[in-house]
């Protein structure tokens, strides 16, 4: 995977609308309880659909810490 890598990021401002979730082609991004969009670091695969869909630009990308993939 090309961005096996990379990891979003989702920062406290999210506003839970959901478009992130939507794109997820892994689906590692859930909304808890209406709240804050969660992301299972498992799951996310670094694509980066999420970033480009979040409307308010709350999610970034950033490097993996460990060597999960």
């Amino acid at each position: 995977m090309p961005h096996a890598r990379k990891l979003a990021v989702v920062s406290k401002e999210c506003v839970a609308c959901e478009c992130c979730m939507k794109v997820c082609p892994k689906g590692a991004i859930v909304v808890d309880r209406g709240m804050k969009a969660v992301l299972s670091p498992a799951r996310c695969i670094g694509c980066g659909k999420c970033a480009a869909a979040c409307p308010a630009g709350v999610i970034t990308m950033s490097q993996r810490k460990d060597n999960a993939q």
